[in-house]
This record gives C-alpha cells, structure tokens and sequence, in this order.
C-alpha cells in the first residue's frame, strides 16, 4: 500500500488559499464524496482488528524462541542420561549371562521336557479339532434338535482337570526353578524393558550439532521474518486510516462522522489523525488547497483498493506462521518425551538394582527339584496320550455308526420293497375279485332274494402290511458319500450298501 503523498501531509499546515474561496461551489457533490469517504474509513477501521493476527504472530515468535532455548536444555539431559544408562545395560547383560551359564543344563532338560508336553497336548487338540469339525448326522437326531458335533458327547471336564493338573505341576517346577525359570525371565524382562526404554531416548550425545539438526532455528527465523512483514503492513493500515480520518475532516460535514466512526479502535491499535490539530477533536482541520486535497483523494482512492489484499496477506502470513510453528511445537514435545523416557528408564535402572541379589542367589534352586517335578508331568502326559486314544476310538466308533446305519437302511430298504411287492399282489387280487363280485351280481342278483344272505353285496376285503412295531423311529437314510467315507477311513470298501 503507498504512502500519503507528501502533498497531502503538508497541505495540513499550510495557510489558507485561494482555492479555499471554492470550496462553496463543492457543496453539489460533497454528500457523495462525503459518503465514499465514510465507506474508505469504515473499510479502513475494520482492517486495523488486524492487530489480533499481529499479537498472535509475536506470541509465536516468543513462543517460538522459548522454545529453542528449552530443546537445547532437553536434549543435553537427555542425551547425558541415555549414555550413562546404557552403560549399566552392558553391566547387566554380562551378570545375566553369568546366572545362565550355571543353571543351563537343568534349563535344556525342562525345555525338552516342556516340547514333548507341548507335542502331546497338539496330538490331543488335533484330535478334538477333529471332534469339533464332525458334525453329527442330522438323522441321528430328533426333528428339532440343535446341530451337534462329536464334540459335544466329550466330557470336557476331564481334560480340563488334567490339563490343570498338568498346569499346576508346571507351577511347582517355576516355584522350585526361582533361580531359572523364575528369576531368568523377570531378569530378562527387566533387561528387555530397560534395554527398551533406552532405545526409545533418541537422543543422540550431547553437542552443539543437536541444535544444528533442531528445525527450531529454521523455523524462528522464519516466523520472525513473518511478523516483521506483518507489523510493516499493519503500519501501512494504521497510515490509511489517519489518512481516511483526515480526508472526511476535510470534506464538509464530515467532522461529526469521523468522531462517531473513530470512537471504538481495536484495543492497543495507536493511531493520530493526521488531519487535526490535536487540540480538540470538535476543532476544525487546518485548511489545505483544492490540489492538495485532490491529490490527497486520489492517494486515499488507490490505497484503499489495497486494504482488503493487505488484509488477506496479513492472514496468509499468519497462517504460514501458525504451519511452521506446529514442527517448533512437534519437536519440543518429541524432546520432551524423549526426556520422560529417559527418567522413567533411570527409575527402572534403579528397581532392578534392588532385585539384582535375589536373580543372583537363586540361580541354583531349579537344579535340586527338577527330578522330583520332572517324573510328575511325564505321568501327566501319558495321561494325555490315553486320553487321546480314547477319543480316536470314539471317532472310529463313529464310523461304525454310520456303517451300521448303511447296513440297516439297506435290509430296511430291502424289506419295504418286498412290502410293497405284496401289496401290489394284495391290490391286484381285491381289484379282481371286486370285478368277479359285480359280474354276479349282474348275472344272478335279480334272482335272489336280498336277505337270502346277509354278506351277499359286501365288498371284498382289503389287506394292509404295516410294521408291527409302528412305535419305533425307522432308520435314517444317510448320503452314499458319507458312508463311503466312513467304509474308506474303516479300511472295509469290500462292502455294498
């Protein structure tokens, strides 16, 4: 936005003129004037709230600065602390390796134990898949029942109290094991966790090139570029306005509009009218001359075309600025944590300095017990293992179920045929003698007498076979496929259905 011409700012000092005898023939087009004026200024005063977005840009570099000061203390702790941590992980590590190195022997026996019992148990659960994924025959079971699996016939308490009674001998082995089984995996877990929280400070030592690779500095230059260009265009506003306020002042009847527009700044907005004395604001503005006047307007005319541009660039550069602090934020935040972590990894440095005698001392208790514990779960498995052949029995069974059940619908099969064979004999010989009965009855009824005998005229009897036990569900018609599958897996296809 250009500035005042000199022009301008000079004419309000400047003594009475000729030209000022004119200033009556303007009277035709001062309302108008008047009311352009008064749309510059309220144009004018509305950009100057501009101020917020000023304020908020050096709350930012403040911000900002602090900021750059806090990463450097941050990383240097950071830094100091990591380094001195992870040389107490090397210390750990090596007496670590110490307790493993004397109790190794009885950890490679429970380990192999502990694979044959992982091995019997998977046989046991391979097989009650199996169970699961059988689906029980819908013939098998009444009209409204609920699909069932073989599953569902198990007794799954038993396998439930022996797989606790399998857990809880396991239990004993870790309660006698505290200097192995016990006291090697918290040992691990506390060197895991520790050794964790120290590859979580990444930080690296403390130097100088920590603030070179910061994106503080960057961004601090930037933002303070940013806001210097704002408070310059924030200048450039404040300069429009007094110069819309001495323009209206200049303009008849405009005193009255200025004072009433001007009343209410934005707070901490500094702005003089250029165009009075000082002295009161009901005082008249010092004359100037038509050309200065003129030349004034015209100033005022273009800069005003510029208001709402300056406006929006203010905005932009703050919006700019509020994307580059947003990394400044992110990285002190990140150094924040990264301190967090490191404290919170010294704290758990010092907790497993307190546990540190008791991995140590009971690095040979496992090795007594072991033999005692070790016959227990071998009997235990072979429990498993019986308990598995039971249910491959059961899963046999099954298929000798429904090969029964082939078996059976087929006589049954075979006698419904030879049932329904003699019905359709029993039929064939009712329907002739029925034909036989209505030929005499032609032939030689008219010549009986009707009470002769009583049986004459009824109809030949009729036969019905039916099984005698009505009362019995007959046997379920199973697919062929199914069958086949049961005779393939019984090793027995010599059969037919």
């Amino acid at each position: 936005m250009s500035a005042p011409p000199s022009t301008a700012s000079d004419a309000q000092h400047a003594p009475p003129s000729p030209a000022n005898s004119a200033h009556g023939d303007l009277d035709a087009s001062s309302k108008s004037a008047l009311e352009i004026l008064i749309a510059h200024l309220v144009a004018s005063k509305r950009s100057l709230s501009s101020i917020d977005l000023v304020w908020r840009a050096n709350e930012l570099v403040t911000s900002a600065r602090a900021a750059l000061e806090e990463s450097v203390i941050l990383g240097a702790r950071s830094g100091f602390l990591k380094q001195g941590i992870a040389g107490q992980v090397k210390v750990l590590r090596w007496v670590r390796d110490g307790i493993e190195d004397v109790a190794r022997e009885g950890h490679v026996e429970f380990e192999a134990v502990l694979r044959e019992l992982d091995a019997a148990d998977a046989r046991l659960r391979r097989t009650l898949d199996i169970l699961r994924s059988t689906t029980v025959e819908p013939g098998f079971r009444p009209a409204n029942d609920e699909p069932k699996t073989l599953h569902d016939f198990v007794d799954g308490q038993g396998v439930d109290n022996l797989k606790a009674s399998i857990r809880n001998s396991i239990d004993q082995v870790q309660e006698a094991q505290k200097d192995f089984s016990y006291s090697i995996s918290c040992f691990d877990s506390d060197l895991l966790a520790v050794e964790k929280a120290v590859a979580s400070i990444t930080i690296s030592s403390p130097s100088s090139s920590d603030v070179l690779e910061s994106p503080i500095p960057s961004r601090l230059r930037s933002l303070e570029s940013h806001a210097k260009e704002m408070a310059i265009l924030l200048q450039s506003l404040v300069r429009h306005f007094d110069l819309c306020v001495t323009a209206i002042k200049h303009t008849e009847g405009g005193g009255a509009a200025a004072r009433s527009i001007t009343g209410d700044l934005p707070k901490g907005m500094d702005v003089m009218d250029r165009g009075s004395s000082g002295d009161d604001d009901g005082a008249p503005p010092e004359p100037i001359t038509a050309e200065e006047r003129e030349n004034m307007l015209d100033v005022l005319s273009k800069d005003s075309a510029e208001v709402e541009d300056v406006v929006i660039e203010i905005r932009d550069r703050l919006a700019e600025m509020e994307v580059q602090f947003d990394p400044v934020s992110s990285h002190v935040s990140y150094l924040s944590g990264a301190h967090d972590d490191a404290i919170a990894a010294f704290q758990l440095l010092e907790e497993i300095g307190t546990r540190l005698p008791v991995y140590v001392s009971n690095s040979r208790e496992y090795l007594v017990r072991w033999e005692d514990e070790k016959a227990r779960i071998e009997s235990r498995m072979e429990d498993l293992d019986g308990l598995r052949e039971f249910y491959e029995g059961f899963l046999k069974a099954y298929d000798g179920l429904i090969i029964e059940v082939g078996r059976r619908r087929g006589v049954q099969v075979r006698m419904e045929a030879i049932a329904q064979e003699a019905m359709a004999k029993l039929e064939q010989l009712h329907d002739e003698d029925a034909a036989e009965r209505e030929a005499f009855r032609l032939d030689q009824g008219d010549f009986l007498p009707s009470d002769i005998w009583p049986s004459l005229s009824n109809p030949p009897p009729r036969y019905d076979v039916v099984p005698v036990n009505r009362d019995v569900s007959g046997v379920p018609e199973l697919p062929k496929k199914l069958i086949e599958q049961a005779l393939r897996r019984a090793g027995d296809l010599g059969g037919k259905i």
